[in-house]
């Protein structure tokens, strides 16, 4: 018998080379300069409707001299996890105005939004507790749960903000059994919103608790941006909500809200916060100046909503099959993967960029241009996106 040689697959594969041969690669493509809502790419300008920089603050004067300033004092890491040396009073101040500003008793800090998933759900969920994840949860809900499942923990999914399934998942788990329900606030890639008060109603029924990822949510759904717990008005219901930096806070980094007791044991029993090098100080400092433009602007996350409204009304408007939602983002629905690339490479070509999603990431028939909005896009921006949406959508033959 031949040995088995574990690069063999990296080898056979070879479809992104076919797609980058005919030119229809959209991904990994550098930005050379980034002004907000136009980007410079391959040495010239296009407007960007792909960022997840809702607010627009990557560009902000006040976000970019707090991490100028923040290296200036403390160099440019902390060599260390926050658990030994890698602790920075930026940190704790982040945690605490985050915390006061989301309204619960407790934040903590983590390296990603990523990492801060895996390191809660396996912190928390040990041998004999159930993980408890909808179907279209975000990739690091999903890698959370499986690396609990390897401590010995339960994994079980229900159907995608199904709540009558839900409640059937819960009633087969036993009743002496830790249960964690999981769920993205705003789903990634539809921009949905999360049928909150109902799942939280179910879960508590069962005495399961619920984690809710705001990842794109917050500062953008809310009071104030405040996310999706503060949008149904349930912020006292939900237990524990996370989310990350690197989308309106314009930075890098993620976090989970709690009670206190609940936090303080994740920061004695998460792998993923103990064995990993802190957050950097210019991400933290600007985390902090975006969170402090989030509270005195609040107009920004009205202006987000407004811009989102007025592109799902102008592609619909146009003819184009879109998922309705009340978030950033808007995603447009092109069908297969060929007519995807082909409707993006397009789009590139006359100055607008997006995101292709397509299968496995979305099911086969339901390949989309994922756009998503800013606060700093002007109306100029979205009737040119619009605009050249109609061309494209016209020479491919989606709309008359």
């Amino acid at each position: 018998m031949s040995k088995m040689d574990l690069f063999q697959k990296c080898v056979e594969f070879t479809k992104a080379d076919e797609v980058k041969a005919a030119g229809l690669y959209p991904y990994f493509r550098p930005i050379e300069e980034n002004e907000g809502p136009v980007v410079s790419i391959e040495g010239r300008k296009v407007i960007m409707a792909g960022s997840n920089n809702y607010l627009g603050l990557t560009a902000h004067p006040k976000v970019r001299q707090a991490a100028i300033d923040a290296i200036n004092r403390y160099g440019t890491g902390c060599s260390g996890s926050r658990y030994l040396t890698g602790t920075i009073d930026l940190h704790n101040e982040l945690e605490e105005k985050l915390a006061k500003f989301l309204g619960y008793e407790s934040i903590l800090l983590f390296s990603t939004g990523y990492q801060t998933a895996l390191g809660a759900i396996s912190g928390l969920v040990s041998k004999g507790d159930y993980v408890v994840s909808d179907k279209e949860n975000h990739a690091c809900i999903i890698n959370g749960a499986m690396l609990a499942k390897g401590g010995f923990a339960e994994f079980v999914r229900y159907k995608h903000n199904d709540m009558a399934d839900l409640e059937k998942t819960l009633q087969r788990i036993p009743d002496n059994a830790g249960k964690l329900v999981v769920t993205d606030g705003v789903f990634s890639v539809s921009g949905e919103l999360v049928h909150l008060p109902e799942l939280l109603e179910i879960s508590h029924k069962y005495g399961a608790r619920v984690l809710v990822d705001d990842a794109h949510a917050t500062g953008v759904v809310g009071v104030g941006g405040r996310g999706t717990a503060s949008h149904f008005g349930v912020v006292d219901k939900t237990d524990m909500t996370m989310g990350t930096f690197s989308k309106t806070f314009a930075s890098l980094g993620g976090f989970i809200g709690g009670p206190e007791r609940v936090i303080n044991f994740l920061k004695h029993h998460s792998p993923a916060l103990i064995f990993s090098a802190s957050p950097t100080p210019a991400s933290c400092a600007a985390a902090l100046a975006a969170l402090e433009i989030l509270e005195e602007q609040p107009e920004l996350v009205t202006k987000l909503v407004a811009n989102a409204d007025k592109m799902r009304k102008g592609f619909t408007d146009l003819g184009f099959t879109i998922i309705d939602s009340r978030t950033g983002i808007v995603p447009v629905i092109v069908g297969d993967v060929e007519k995807a690339l082909f409707f993006w490479r397009k789009l590139y070509d006359k100055g607008v960029f997006v995101n292709a999603f397509i299968p496995p990431g979305v099911p086969p028939t339901m390949s989309m241009m994922r756009t998503s909005y800013m606060a700093s896009h002007e109306d100029e921006h979205l009737d040119r996106i619009l605009e050249v949406f109609a061309e494209v959508g016209k020479e491919l033959g989606f709309i008359e």
